[in-house]
């Protein structure tokens, strides 16, 4: 009893700490509201609204034809018009445009006589995943006005047809995607600084020292250290959860309670991590360097920005420590395809072991102090 008292008393002194303490408030707070609304509505990797450049030589019908159909695509904001090669050439390097399609001026003639009309397209290789996005839009509005104009002079179209429909995401909204990823990326970085920032913060105070020849055990220092934090994480969890299902309308389609175990056992490996770097770490500003050393990577290469399938096969081996990777695979299943149990279960059994790796560490630290 009198245990659970220490620990009771030490949990009330670290929320006491994180509220009263300035940055630690604007950590929870400005963080969360911000970068919710910010990375869903404004960082997607859609291509919208880009300008595209057009350099013609044909007056024909086919040729002005096909530029209205880009002119009215919802994908490109602009069409601007350039009167020479030099004109288009310096609107790319500028990045006024992210494409230019030039026509010859023979692509009526060669059309209408039943020749195959050739276009080129100059993309700005900088912009190298929204160069691709858009030469597949491109190339989808030039086969379509291909197919009309073969149908129209009695030709014939493909003979096979191909449908595509995209299980889970239907519609392909990006939001759906992204979203659900914010609540394991908001959730650690809160977390993680809170967590790093409460060890080094006691030893720049000169109270780490009073907490070691108190009456509390290491592993008592380490439950009081680990709750305060984790009960944050799971109070950022909730809110993006509300806000993803009632504000953005993103379906949820899986087990609430499976969720909420696994963003459990996240926040308990983040914390995990979290302790062990503010157990090494002698300064605040040491512990928010270490804290963004991990977050930075853990973030890039979680498959939350680019398919982590496609990094080499020792980094995926390397990222099964990291474990915001684990959580993106199962918030993306549960909201999106109600993801069984046993999978659930797979993808939550490393952030145990990263958790308690962690904390054992952490503890370990916290017990060499005392020696």
């Amino acid at each position: 009893m009198k245990r659970l008292l220490r620990i009771k008393a030490l949990m009330i002194k670290e929320i006491h700490a994180i509220w009263r303490d300035p940055k630690s408030r604007i950590i929870l707070i400005a963080p969360l509201t911000v970068q919710l609304f910010l990375f869903s509505f404004a960082a997607t990797l859609e291509v919208k609204n880009v300008a595209l450049g057009v350099y013609s030589l044909d007056r024909g019908k086919q040729g002005y034809e096909l530029i209205q159909r880009f002119a009215g695509s919802e994908t490109f904001s602009r069409t601007i018009f350039f009167n020479n090669p030099a004109e288009a050439k310096k609107a790319l390097n500028e990045q006024k445009i992210i494409a230019v399609i030039s026509i010859p001026q023979d692509f009526s003639r060669d059309i209408e006589s039943g020749k195959q009309g050739k276009i080129q397209i100059l993309l700005d290789g900088r912009k190298s995943n929204a160069s691709q996005i858009v030469m597949g839009y491109i190339t989808t509005v030039v086969n379509t006005y291909s197919e009309e104009i073969t149908s129209k002079a009695g030709g014939t179209v493909l003979p096979a047809i191909v449908s595509g429909r995209n299980f889970y995401n239907e519609n392909l909204i990006y939001m759906w995607f992204n979203v659900p990823s914010l609540m394991g990326i908001l959730t650690m970085v809160g977390t993680l600084i809170l967590t790093s920032l409460s060890v080094a913060r006691e030893r720049e105070h000169g109270t780490f020292d009073q907490l070691l020849v108190s009456p509390l055990m290491p592993w008592e220092i380490l439950v009081g250290k680990t709750v305060p934090p984790m009960a944050v994480g799971m109070t950022q969890g909730s809110v993006i959860l509300f806000f993803s299902y009632f504000v953005f309308g993103i379906p949820f389609r899986g087990s609430l309670v499976m969720l909420y175990a696994a963003l459990f056992m996240f926040a308990l490996s983040v914390t995990g991590i979290g302790l062990f770097i503010s157990s090494l770490a002698k300064t605040q500003q040491q512990a928010i360097l270490g804290a963004f050393v991990f977050m930075v990577p853990a973030i890039a290469l979680s498959g939350f920005a680019a398919p982590f399938e496609n990094m080499p096969q020792w980094l995926q081996g390397c990222m099964q420590v990291n474990p915001v990777k684990h959580f993106m695979i199962i918030l993306k299943g549960i909201y999106l395809k109600d993801m069984s149990p046993a999978n659930i279960l797979s993808n939550t059994t490393p952030l145990v072991v990263i958790a308690a790796v962690n904390l054992i560490l952490a503890g370990a630290l916290f017990r060499r102090r005392l020696e």
